[in-house]
């Protein structure tokens, strides 16, 4: 497996962030691509991060203290200066009056303060209850990864996702469904525990399980489905019946989208992943994400300098909205992020003079298998999911 930067997952970047341009900028009726969009992102950013920790940690000269204290401080370094410069120029102009509550979202907890109040309040920021979600996975997560015993990882990962789909059960006995139905973590940590799984389970071989081959086109003919469904008009049962689909029925699919991607997809879905293009924008598109709703709230704002409508949705607002996002975020990345990241260098997982791998396929007694530790290349345990 090489491990050379992730080319097809930085074009599976593009694509995810494109959903949720789509969503936000073009779609008049509204669309069910933003959510999936993010969901993608979830599934990504929960095999990446699993399949660093596990690297560092079967590295010869892994110390769980010392990797903890370096994925926590280049995640910082990676997330916290753009997003709190965003933070920053809303608390500044004052846009859309969210002064107010800029302290939810300074803590990461946005998903919570528009679930509490069970309305999407202030728009411009409606975003950060996934980056939120993100964060608060990044605490627990490496936790697990780096301390808990290695036979129980993928069996934890399990849990996680099992315990998501009860989750789900819960709301018929509510009433009437609300944000929180959708925004609480419980809602979307299946995803990210089954980025790790595919993370785990790709670190011992490459192939698939035989019930993942015969299951995964019905699951995804089902997803489409009830994606489509979503837009139906129904009663409150189907509605709940469709929505648990819709968070489901594309999960395994993602996965395995993610995971043939990872070790390379041939062909013209391939080829087209990999463009130039492709593969600059999903380098970019954290910022691409962070910036668009700002961009957005004042794309509207200038509508009477604007030739073109971008007051509704529609394709003015996504031409004009999109070209001004990826400018901004070019910025961000070549002027702001890039540099930082740079910084990472100085806090390696495994010190580079010891970051040898350990021996090949190594018995595990207290798992009572082999984990091919040879799966896992040296020099990437000292990069991130951005692959810088």
């Amino acid at each position: 497996m090489s491990y050379a930067r992730d080319r097809q997952l930085d074009g599976l970047r593009t694509v995810a962030v494109s959903m949720v341009l789509y969503h936000h900028f073009f779609a008049v009726n509204g669309s069910v691509l933003g959510h999936l969009g993010v969901r993608l992102f979830f599934v990504l950013s929960g095999f990446l991060i699993t399949r660093l920790l596990l690297d560092a940690r079967f590295s010869v000269g892994y110390q769980s203290g010392a990797a903890l204290k370096a994925f926590y401080i280049r995640r910082a370094l990676r997330i916290f200066p753009p997003y709190f410069a965003m933070l920053g120029f809303i608390w500044f102009v004052n846009l859309e009056g969210a002064i107010g509550n800029l302290k939810w979202h300074a803590l990461y907890l946005s998903n919570f303060w528009y679930a509490f109040r069970n309305e999407w309040t202030p728009w411009v920021l409606c975003h950060t209850w996934s980056l939120s979600i993100e964060e608060q996975f990044y605490i627990a997560w490496p936790l697990v990864m780096l301390l808990a015993p290695r036979r129980l990882i993928a069996p934890i990962s399990v849990a996680v996702i099992a315990f998501s789909l009860a989750y789900r059960f819960y709301w018929p006995f509510t009433g009437t469904p609300a944000l929180a139905r959708d925004l609480l973590p419980p809602a979307s940590v299946d995803a990210l525990a089954a980025g790790a799984l595919l993370a785990v389970h790709r670190g011992r071989t490459e192939s698939w399980p035989a019930w993942i081959g015969l299951s995964v086109v019905p699951l995804t003919i089902a997803a489409i489905t009830v994606l489509w469904l979503k837009s139906v008009p129904m009663t409150p049962v189907l509605e709940w019946l469709t929505w648990i689909g819709a968070e489901v029925f594309p999960l395994l699919p993602l996965v395995v989208l993610v995971g043939c991607c990872s070790s390379g997809v041939r062909g013209a879905f391939g080829r087209f992943l990999q463009q130039r293009s492709m593969t600059a924008i999903g380098r970019m598109s954290y910022g691409v994400y962070l910036f668009h709703p700002v961009v957005l709230s004042l794309v509207v704002k200038a509508q009477s300098w604007i030739p073109v409508n971008v007051s509704e949705q529609g394709p003015g607002r996504f031409v004009i909205a999109t070209t001004a996002t990826l400018m901004l975020a070019s910025i961000s990345w070549l002027a702001f992020e890039k540099p930082l990241n740079k910084l990472k260098r100085y806090f390696p997982y495994v010190s580079s003079a010891r970051t040898n791998v350990l021996p090949s396929t190594r018995p595990n007694k207290a798992a009572g298998r082999e984990y091919d530790a040879s799966a896992y290349h040296p020099s990437y345990a000292n990069r991130d999911e951005h692959g810088s």
